[in-house]
Parts: C-alpha cells; sequence; structure tokens
C-alpha cells in the first residue's frame, strides 16, 4: 500500500467518521475535535504499517491538514536525512550542529527562509530515533504546536515499531536459512555415513577392486572404472563397458599421471572424472567415474575419493601379498639351490601353491641386454618362460638367473627368445632332471658346467644341455681327473705352455679347428680371424707339437685332449 493510498484512506475515513450534533455553536470546539480525530485516524494508519517510509510518508501528508506547518525533514541519530515535502531537498547547513546541542530535547531551529522552525524529538522505548524538523511561515499557536509534538511522538513509535518488525522479519528469514543449512548439512552428513558404511563393509569383506567399484556405482549411479598404472582395466561396475577396452599410448597415459600426481584431485578428462591411487611409489591405480553429462556432485566426489582411499587399501594389501609371495619364493629357491631337505622344501612349495613332487631340473640363463636395469634379465627370462606355458621359480645367482623348472621345451629356441626380448646375448645351460629336491643342487652345478662348456669350448652359442653332453659329461663324472691332466700335458703340454709365455691362444685355435672337423672357413669365422691367420696358427701348432693333424690317431687323442682341457677348465672355474 503506497503512501498516498494511506494518505486517502485516512481522510476518508475521517470524512466518514459519526458526528454529533454539538449544542453550543463553538467553532473553536469544532475545529479541536476535527483535529483530535484526523490525530486517532493518522495513529491508526501509523500503526498498521510496518513500513518506515510509509509511516514518514503519512507523517509528512498529514501536516497541512492540521494546520499551516510543514515537515521539513527527518534527521535520524545514525546521521541519515529523509526529506519531508520536498524529496529532494539537502538537509540544511548548520541543522546537524543544531539539533546536535538539543540532545534529545526540543527546541528551536534556524532554517533559511522560514520565519519558524522547530525540532521535535522522535522518541521509542528503546531511546531517541532522532528530530522531526518542522517549519511555519509564522509561530503557530500553542495547540498547533501541540499537534506537532503529537505527531512526531506517533511518528517515533510507528517508526520503532516498524523497524522492531523489520529486525523480526530478518531474524526470521536468517533462522529460516540457517535451518536450510542445517537440513543441507545433516543430509551431507548422512549420505557421508552411507558412503563410508557401504565402503567400509567392502573393505571389510574383502570384495576386492570388482566390489568396490560395484559399491561406487551404487552410491553415484554412474559407471565404474579401475585401471592399473598402464591403462589396463581392473574392474568395471556398471552400464555400458566398452569391449575391447580403449588403451592411450604410453606418452598419453603418463603425462595424465604426473597431472594427477600434481593435483591430488578428481579431476575430468573428457566425459570422465579420474582420480590417482598410489598407496606407495611403485603402486599405482587409477579410479574413473563414467559421467558424460557432467552431473557429479559434491556427493559423488565424496564418494569418489572415500573410493579411492578403500582401494589404496586394497592396492597395498595385493602388493603386499605379492611382494611376500615372491620374497617367499626366492628364500625357497635359494635354499633349494644350496641344498635342503625334501620334507622342508615340499612344505614350503605346497605353501606356495606350487608343486615341487614332480621331477625339476636347474636352467642357468647367462646375458647382457640394452637395459641398464640389475634385474633386466630376470624380468625378460620371467617373460620368456611365461610366454612358453612353463611354470617355475627364479632367482638371481652369481650374476645369472637361475630357473627351477619341472617343464621340457626347446631350450634353444628359449635362448633365441630372451636373447630378442634381451636385446642382447644369451648363453643357457640346462642341467639334469633332479627326482627331489635335496637332488637341485647337483643340477644346478651340471647347469653350470654346459653354461661354461658352452662360452669356453662348444662351438657357436646355442643352448647347451648337460644330459647331452656325450664324452664331457663323462669327463666331468670322474672323481678322480688325475690322470686326465697327465692325459691332457702329455698331448697339449707344449702348447700349454706356450699359450702362458706368449698369451697366445693356439690351444683355443686347436679346440676349434678339432671341433669343426678340420674346415678352414668355419674356424677362421668361429675364431673371427682371416684364414691365412688360422694356417699360420696351425702351422705353428705342428711345429711345436711336432704331430701331424690330419693322422687319424693324432686327430682322435687331440680332440679327446682338447675337450678334457676344457672340462677341467669349466670344473676348475667352478671351484
Amino acid at each position: 500500500m503506497t503512501a498516498q493510498h494511506v494518505t486517502r484512506s485516512g481522510v476518508a475515513a475521517m470524512a466518514t467518521l459519526p458526528t454529533r450534533p454539538v449544542e453550543a455553536p463553538d467553532a473553536n470546539l469544532r475545529e479541536r475535535l476535527g483535529e483530535f480525530r484526523a490525530l486517532l485516524v493518522i495513529s491508526l494508519l501509523m500503526t498498521e504499517s510496518v513500513d518506515e517510509d510509509q509511516i514518514l510518508e503519512l507523517a509528512t501528508s498529514s501536516a497541512p491538514g492540521l494546520g499551516a506547518w510543514r515537515v521539513e525533514g527527518y534527521a535520524f541519530s545514525d546521521g541519515r536525512w529523509r526529506p519531508g515535502v520536498d524529496p529532494a531537498a539537502p538537509m540544511a547547513a548548520g541543522l546537524a550542529a543544531q539539533l546536535a546541542s538539543l540532545g534529545s530535547g526540543a527546541g528551536r531551529v534556524e532554517l533559511p527562509g522560514r520565519g519558524w522552525a522547530w525540532a521535535f524529538p522522535l522518541r521509542s522505548v528503546s531511546g531517541l530515533l532522532g528530530h522531526l524538523v518542522a517549519s511555519c511561515e509564522r509561530e503557530p499557536s500553542a495547540e498547533g504546536r501541540f499537534l506537532i509534538q503529537v505527531i512526531a511522538q506517533q511518528t517515533g513509535v510507528a517508526v520503532s515499531n516498524a523497524r522492531l518488525h523489520a529486525r523480526e522479519r530478518a531474524t526470521g528469514a536468517e533462522l529460516a536459512a540457517t535451518n536450510a543449512a542445517l537440513a543441507e548439512t545433516v543430509t551431507t552428513l548422512q549420505r557421508s555415513m552411507d558412503i563410508h558404511e557401504r565402503l567400509t563393509r567392502v573393505a571389510v569383506s574383502g570384495e576386492g577392486q570388482p566390489g568396490i567399484a560395484k559399491a561406487l556405482h551404487e552410491l553415484t549411479s554412474m559407471p565404474v572404472a579401475i585401471e592399473d598404472r598402464y591403462g589396463n582395466l581392473s574392474a568395471w561396475a556398471g552400464p555400458g563397458r566398452p569391449d575391447p577396452y580403449p588403451k592411450e599410448s604410453f606418452a598419453k597415459r603418463e603425462h595424465m599421471l604426473r597431472r594427477l600426481m600434481r593435483d591430488s584431485k578428481p579431476i575430468r578428462d573428457g566425459e570422465r572424472l579420474i582420480l590417482l591411487v598410489s598407496p606407495r611409489p611403485d603402486v599405482i591405480g587409477v579410479l574413473a567415474l563414467i559421467d558424460p553429462g557432467r552431473r557429479a556432485d559434491n556427493a559423488d566426489l565424496v564418494a569418489m575419493e572415500h573410493g579411492a582411499t578403500v582401494l589404496s587399501m586394497e592396492l597395498a594389501r595385493l602388493r603386499g601379498i605379492a611382494d611376500t609371495e615372491l620374497r617367499l619364493r626366492r628364500d625357497l629357491i635359494h635354499d633349494l639351490l644350496a641344498g635342503t631337505d625334501d620334507e622342508s622344501a615340499l612344505a614350503r612349495a605346497e605353501a606356495l601353491d606350487y608343486d615341487l613332487r614332480r621331477p625339476h631340473r636347474v636352467v642357468l640363463v647367462e646375458g647382457k641386454g640394452r637395459a641398464r636395469a640389475h634385474d633386466a634379465l630376470l624380468s625378460a627370462a620371467r617373460r620368456v618362460i611365461r610366454q612358453a606355458r612353463l611354470t617355475g621359480l627364479f632367482e638371481t645367482w652369481s650374476g645369472n638367473v637361475a630357473i627351477v623348472t619341472a617343464g621340457q621345451t626347446d631350450w634353444e629356441k628359449l635362448r633365441r627368445a630372451i636373447m630378442s626380448d634381451l636385446g642382447g646375448q644369451c648363453h643357457i645351460g640346462v642341467g639334469g632332471p633332479a627326482a627331489r629336491p635335496s637332488e637341485l643342487p647337483r643340477s644346478l652345478r651340471e647347469a653350470g658346467l654346459a653354461l661354461r662348456l658352452q662360452k669356453t669350448l662348444l662351438p657357436g652359442s646355442s643352448a647347451c644341455e648337460y644330459p647331452k653332453l656325450g664324452i664331457f659329461r663323462m669327463l666331468a663324472a670322474i672323481p678322480d681327473l688325475t690322470d686326465v691332466d697327465k692325459f691332457v700335458r702329455e698331448w697339449l703340454g707344449s702348447l700349454l705352455d706356450y699359450d702362458a709365455r706368449r698369451k697366445a691362444e693356439l690351444v683355443h685355435t686347436l679346440t676349434q679347428y678339432l671341433e669343426h672337423g678340420g674346415n678352414y672357413d668355419a674356424t677362421a669365422a668361429e675364431l673371427s680371424v682371416h684364414k691365412s691367420t688360422l694356417k699360420y696358427r696351425l702351422q705353428r701348432i705342428r711345429e711345436l707339437t711336432g704331430l701331424e693333424l690330419n693322422d687319424p690317431d693324432v686327430h682322435f687323442n687331440l680332440q679327446l685332449a682338447t675337450r678334457a682341457w676344457g672340462t677341467l677348465q669349466a670344473l676348475q672355474d667352478e671351484r
């Protein structure tokens, strides 16, 4: 309701009030009664209003009906000035100081161009609100000043009530907002408790990564993916699982992981919200919410972060199990190669879910590739053995890789596969089968002997199997090698002494020449020398030994001597 409407209503009300005939025709009395009626109506209208501006406008507009005076404005205690009849009129110069001198009382003030001006206090139960400044061309009568004072008092009370009502409304609005915020907080807390309870059940029940993905899907109503460091899918829950699952390039994946490590919070990656899960530097996983509509809210992010915590514990648990099993396997194979009793070995293998009751053999792998990592050979051997569908136990042994396996395969093909994976050279020695775990040290010795013979004596670099070594295996089995050593000295003594003095390789040259059946080209290629150099060395061998290499008996004894020499060298290296 506007101030003008209130004023018109007040005038209409005053016009319709019942009148009583007055016996004494006293015009002054009628005038006073009319003024009191007007004051009553104005008081009622002010009391009903809760709008401060409307109350002030009502007081201003009622002044002409009560006398020849007018309201110049309202000066409030907070320094605010509200104009009266002239909405654009500022506070007169010096008026503020005059009002300050009055304090809480009433008094005359000076206004430019006005014959009389008076400040009436606007009081309320809480104290002084300010002053109503009224003016007139000439000083009004005592009755006129009384009417102005009543208007001022009523205005002060009405303004005080309006302000109190405004404060109550503001307090009510604030309370409603507080209640709404509290309700939202309670809802959020309840949702967080539901999230915590659901994911805690998953962690306690040991549902693993599939259970975590399923719980997050139920909590967020979005598909959930769990990936390993390389982008392989570990678990999926919800509709729309892609088949095949898309996999990023290595460079893009590494860039994304670095970004996740830097931000340490969920980030958007196309249609997905992703979060890094890394309980330790060498264990990394990625949790993803599939959210093409971008509708994930704070509760979904809370669920995602809590799910990442549970997933982090699960990944740490799995890695701990893997590390423990790997350590137990390494301890077992170390004891098997060093020597242990059958009963404890079988019990430990059974605890690791490995069948050690079948005959096993030891395979020694020696190699060096492009990778500088100390476990590059071990990793390459594991991958190739897995691809060959063989089972076994692996351990590094004296710089090589020892494999205890019950499988039988094309060992040369296996060697070439490891060499290809490694990107370098590779030699393999295969020991004989061991019927019991306690016999594996013997198989290890055989594998080592085969490896050394393959490297130092046998032609080429193919895999060397101890059971197929023939005369070498027979010589290695002789318990007392004194006679063997004498036989070697008898046929190769002059060459051995010459090699020791001159640091030459005549014995090795003779060995390769005999192993290649006297073929010059093959022998020169094996020794990586020119054919003329080979012929010179062979001539020097003839001169030093006084033997004719083409004689069948000489050829047989020299080849037996060189093989015995190679066996002795391999056995000496073993010790």
